[in-house]
């Protein structure tokens, strides 16, 4: 006991570091993705860095719902790769320890982890996601030209679309204002206008944009008419909490926590995307934190084929089988979403190709028995590493 206890130990401190730093790496690169809105709403709507930094902190979540296993995955398949390199995998053969024995560390290292994401997809999404719309909306009652875009159509606003030529951020004035609002059923609405200031109410979301020099062509769909009316000054009412991503007072699917979700999931009639991707939802809390274990035991057996080849063939594979995760899991997404089949089946299936293949190498590694598949990409990885090897040897002869 006091030997498995000591190795158990090192393993787990040996996993550690790298996780640490894995997860540092692929926050920052999901991160990223973010900095240029983040910079656009720095530079050109003056929105204060403390804000900036608020948002990037209320993102976190969410990057870290798909971090947490990639992190693990990665940890577990370092871990094992360096104790094969150095032969400490061979010694611990020698002395009798077999490959699912040194299984209970690697095991209680990926609980960890899926404990650590599955407070992420249950309490710190929600949690994130309504806080960031609350500052946004907030940050636009002072910046109230943040939820619009340049010369694009808008259609955040429920039965408006609205386009803007261009912002001047000095003295907030929108130029080439273009809506189209279909807000009344037996009358649409064309406004066209040279120029326009968004005016914020006292107390509400409900704001008014103020439009100057400009037509409105109407059509009764009812008497099957149309008139156009010229105007000087004219005043459009717009909800900048529904531009900022607020669906009529509603939460998003990913700003429900589980109870409201199962409650939604319940009470909601329609079989419609909002009902699949509620239910897409529901599954993903389980299936994603699930994946921590899932990917890291598939690392065993990588990092330990990969001890007579370079470390950087084991960190590819790893990538790789991270890659194709992903890729499961997106098409589980986009086809339960349409309702090709249930979203429990998109959600777990990666798990269960994951969980499977890591499954099927496990036990032939540890009868010492070779996986053709990891076989074959070790080959075709020395063939390609020497052809590039020779080339440039030959380089430098010349």
């Amino acid at each position: 006991m006091r030997k498995k206890h000591i190795v158990f130990k090192y393993m787990l401190g040996e996993m550690l570091p790298p996780f640490g730093v894995t997860l540092l790496v692929f926050a920052l690169i999901f991160l990223m993705t973010r900095m240029l809105q983040l910079t656009d709403y720095v530079v050109n709507f003056r929105v204060g860095l403390g804000h900036v930094m608020m948002l990037l902190m209320y993102s976190m979540p969410f990057f870290l719902i798909f971090v947490i296993p990639m992190s693990t995955m990665m940890a577990v398949l370092l871990t094992f790769l360096r104790m094969s390199s150095d032969n400490e995998i061979t010694a611990l053969k020698a002395a009798g320890w077999s490959l699912y024995s040194l299984l209970p560390p690697v095991l209680a290292f990926c609980t960890a982890a899926a404990l650590l994401t599955a407070s992420m997809s249950f309490i710190g999404l929600p949690w994130g996601r309504m806080a960031a719309k609350e500052l946004l909306i907030d940050v636009a009652r002072q910046n109230v030209e943040i939820g619009l875009k340049e010369r694009s159509f808008e259609r955040t606003f429920k039965n408006v679309v609205l386009y803007v030529g261009s912002v001047d951020v000095e003295s907030r004035t929108l130029h080439h204002v273009f809506i189209e609002d279909r807000r009344d059923r037996e009358l649409s609405s064309t406004i066209m206008a040279s120029t326009g200031r968004i005016i914020p109410s006292d107390g509400d979301d409900i704001w008014q944009l103020r439009l100057n020099d400009g037509v409105i062509v109407r059509a009764d769909r009812k008497n099957q008419s149309m008139f156009t009316v010229d105007f000087d000054s004219y005043d459009f009412n717009l909800n900048l909490g529904t531009a900022l991503g607020a669906r009529d007072g509603e939460k998003d699917e990913e700003e429900m926590y589980f109870k409201e979700l199962l409650t939604f999931v319940k009470r909601y009639n329609k079989k419609d995307d909002r009902y699949y991707l509620a239910l897409l939802e529901v599954h993903k809390k389980f299936s994603i934190p699930f994946s921590c274990i899932v990917l890291g035991l598939a690392a065993v057996p990588l990092g330990i084929v990969s001890r007579s080849a370079r470390r950087s063939f084991g960190v590819a594979l790893g990538l790789g089988l991270f890659l194709l995760y992903y890729l499961l899991l997106s098409a589980g997404w986009v086809f339960g979403e349409a309702g090709k089949y249930p979203p429990m089946i998109g959600m777990w299936v990666p798990n269960l190709v994951i969980g499977a293949m890591g499954g099927f190498s496990l036990v032939r590694m540890a009868k010492d028995r070779p996986v053709a598949l990891f076989a074959w990409f070790q080959n075709k990885a020395r063939i390609l590493s020497g052809k590039w090897g020779g080339g440039k040897e030959a380089a430098a002869k010349s």
